[in-house]
């Protein structure tokens, strides 16, 4: 399908109740691109990942971009690229990142975005930013609650809804008074009203990935709320999905969290980088809600909605029965859960329903 013929019914936000209005994005040059970001300058790159690169740009008027370049051209990117400009298109909530434009000149797709000052949470979590400790507890309450509200529009507000596929601390940007803005919408899917979930390729980045959805291709809302709970207890701890215990073992984030949170030890369990400086409660909330939505399975996880709810302490009595889950009560074994080999927990060769190979991100560990 071709990329105007898909794009031509987003003419404006697609906000519930509201009249459509006029666009915000719009459609640039490559010759525009290519003067903002001085030729897609080596010194301009922001990141790189499997879709392409992401490039600091400046517009004649001052203001600043960020442009993502698909790294190659095919039927395929086509129409990654395609539904990530729809997707963008529609949505316009303040905790997702807005379309500035786009460009689809002969074999090059270019998507132009606000740029983000403070980059990403993973820079400060994992990269560039770590050691500089700009991560205080509030702001982490922020990134939390922002980042949650943002899914909640995808799940709950847009039209149709919208499972994201990709939470991780990479798509989560942060702008210059640190407000989040999920980002990256190029594995994103329409979910159709009435249907439960849908059966696709497995896409998305190890450690990240719920365990229904990493087997069988089963993607749901639900899947999103498993990444955000992964999302969390990094954002918590400062620890990374996967950890390297040795050449052939690595432990999964859950696996190192749950036993110190049955067991009461939630100081154990805090970036160092916070020195002690949090409130315990905020705290304690925001590791069970994580470990709860990371649930294996999903009918124990939570909504979007419930889980901003739980984050801002609106409701006493959910929090009280969040404490008294059953998942909290027994301390569960974790060697034979450690992860063994390159793979992990992704191997969907054990399940019985034949998918094909899923095109998982690995993450450094």
């Amino acid at each position: 399908m071709a990329f105007s013929s898909i794009f031509c019914c987003v003419k404006g936000s697609d906000r519930k109740g509201q009249a459509k209005k006029q666009p915000t994005w719009r459609v640039f040059s490559l010759k525009e691109l290519h003067s903002a970001t001085n030729n897609f300058n080596y010194d301009n790159k922001l990141g790189e990942g499997g879709f392409g690169s992401v490039y600091w740009g400046q517009l004649w008027d001052g203001s600043q971009i960020a442009v993502k370049r698909l790294k190659v051209w095919s039927n395929k990117a086509e129409m990654e690229f395609a539904v990530e400009v729809e997707i963008l298109a529609r949505v316009r909530h303040k905790n997702l990142l807005s379309l500035r434009g786009y460009c689809a000149e002969g074999q090059e797709r270019l998507i132009v975005y606000d740029y983000m000052p403070n980059l990403s949470l993973l820079s400060h979590l994992h990269g560039q930013h770590s050691a500089e400790s700009l991560l205080d507890w509030k702001r982490r309450m922020n990134i939390a609650i922002g980042s949650a509200e943002g899914i909640v529009y995808l799940h709950h507000h847009a039209t149709p809804h919208i499972i994201h596929r990709d939470i991780k601390a990479s798509n989560v940007l942060l702008d210059s008074d640190f407000q989040a803005q999920v980002a990256d919408f190029g594995f994103a899917k329409f979910i159709p009203d009435g249907a439960t979930h849908v059966t696709t390729r497995v896409k998305g980045t190890l450690g990240y990935l719920a365990p229904e959805y990493a087997m069988l291709g089963k993607a749901s809302e639900s899947c999103d709320v498993y990444s955000f709970g992964i999302l969390l207890l990094e954002l918590a701890s400062g620890k990374k999905p996967i950890e390297k215990l040795n050449p052939t073992v690595k432990r999964t984030i859950t696996d190192w969290a749950l036993p110190l949170a049955c067991e009461g030890k939630f100081s154990e369990l805090a970036d160092p980088r916070l020195n002690r400086n949090y409130v315990e409660e905020e705290f304690k909330r925001m590791v069970l809600i994580a470990l709860i939505c990371a649930h294996n399975r999903p009918e124990k996880r939570p909504t979007m909605l419930e889980v901003v709810e739980l984050l801002k302490g609106e409701s006493k009595e959910k929090f009280e029965a969040l404490e008294n889950d059953e998942m909290f009560k027994i301390p569960p074994a974790t060697d034979d859960d450690m992860l063994t080999g390159a793979e992990g927990n992704t191997d969907a060769a054990a399940s019985e329903e034949k998918k094909p190979k899923p095109e998982i991100e690995k993450v450094e560990v």
